[in-house]
C-alpha cells in the first residue's frame, strides 16, 4: 500500500498541467506584448465559426506519465526481472496514458474569423471565445503574435 505514494505526486502534478493550459483569448496578453506597437487594419468580417483549439505539443504530459507509469510499474512481481518488465511497460503506458490526458486538458473552444480589410486584403484569425464578433460587423484587425479581431466602435 505504501508504494502508491510514490505516483501521487506525479498524478497532481498532471493534474495542476491542465491549469496551465494557455488563454487565447482576444483580451489575453503575455508581458512580451506590452507596449508593442502591432499593425491594426480596419475590416468587415466575412465568416465566423467555431473550431477547437488543441495542443501542438504534449511533451510534458508524455514524460510525467512516463515517469508515474514507471514507478507504479516497477512495485509490480516479485524480483529483479519482474519489477525491470513492470517499471519497462508501465512507463510506456504512462507516457500513452500522460500524452492523452495533457491533450484533453488543453483542448479549448474558439473561433475562426475570416476578415477582408479595407484595402481588399482577405486574412483568418483564430482566437478564444471571449468575444464573438458576427458575420458583417466591421472590426479591427490587430496584426501581431497573435493577431486579434475585436469590434470597431
Amino acid at each position: 500500500m505504501k508504494k502508491i505514494y510514490y505516483v501521487i505526486p506525479v498524478i497532481s502534478a498532471l493534474m495542476i498541467l491542465g491549469a496551465c493550459a494557455p488563454r487565447i483569448g482576444s483580451s489575453d496578453y503575455s508581458y512580451s506584448s506590452v507596449g508593442q506597437a502591432a499593425n491594426t487594419f480596419p475590416c468587415t468580417v466575412l465568416s465566423v465559426r467555431s473550431v477547437n483549439v488543441s495542443s501542438d505539443d504534449n511533451t510534458a504530459g508524455t514524460m510525467l506519465g512516463g515517469v508515474a507509469g514507471g514507478v507504479a510499474g516497477s512495485t509490480i512481481g516479485h524480483g529483479r526481472s519482474s519489477h525491470a518488465l513492470g517499471a519497462i511497460g508501465g512507463a510506456a503506458a504512462g507516457m500513452l496514458l500522460g500524452n492523452l490526458a495533457q491533450d484533453q486538458m488543453m483542448k479549448q473552444s474558439g473561433y475562426e474569423y475570416v476578415v477582408r480589410t479595407d484595402s481588399g486584403q482577405i486574412y483568418s484569425v483564430t482566437q478564444g471565445t471571449d468575444n464573438l464578433v458576427a458575420a458583417g460587423q466591421r472590426c479591427l484587425l490587430i496584426n501581431g503574435n497573435p493577431s486579434r479581431i475585436i469590434a470597431y466602435y
